[in-house]
């Protein structure tokens, strides 16, 4: 059996304890009970509490940027479900909890959280451009239809952990496709 090293379990019992009761709520003793490890370890790891949030988010959370788009002409609503499907964010349920719960207090929890956003919307853009070359969809109506979508679709982590309803995202893109069309 393979023992996971302390800085491994220090991490994990973060990630746990921040996506349930929040990082202000979330004590060093309790990481270290949790961790397994003693207190004073988790200050040699990370000398402030601070530093194991922004660990967390800067090794278990990753937005791939740039990736191509699958989008197929006359088609906004299978191409917008593709890019729901591939969504951009490398992340366990538990981080992206603490991402939409931590951003408000955090400036790293908040820029990593804009970086999804904004390339959730590059690519929604990009996809509708290609979905509907020469249609009704001129340039600011793509805009708000891409904005639109990655707000539905980043919105749903944040309904989901408060109400166990997910957002079905094909009939979102189903939705904002009619309307373009």
């Amino acid at each position: 059996m393979v023992i996971r090293d302390a800085r491994t379990r220090i991490l994990d019992a973060a990630e746990e304890l921040f996506a349930g009761s929040g990082y202000a709520a979330t004590q060093t003793t309790m990481i270290a009970r949790l961790a397994m490890v003693p207190r004073g370890l988790i200050h040699r790891h990370f000398p402030h509490k601070i530093d194991v949030l922004v660990a967390l988010v800067d090794e278990r959370t990753y937005v791939e940027e740039g990736r191509e788009v699958d989008a197929v002409p006359g088609d906004p609503a299978g191409t917008l479900s593709r890019l729901a499907r591939g969504l951009p964010l490398r992340a366990s349920p538990a981080m992206r909890r603490i991402l939409f719960r931590e951003a408000e207090t955090h400036g790293s929890v908040k820029e990593r959280l804009g970086r999804l956003n904004g390339e959730l919307v590059r690519r929604a853009r990009f996809a509708l451009g290609l979905a509907l070359p020469g249609a009704r969809g001129d340039a600011a109506r793509l805009e708000v239809a891409a904005t639109m979508f990655a707000a539905v679709l980043l919105y749903q982590e944040n309904l989901c952990q408060l109400t166990g309803h997910q957002i079905d995202p094909d009939a979102v893109a189903e939705l904002i496709a009619h309307s373009l069309v």
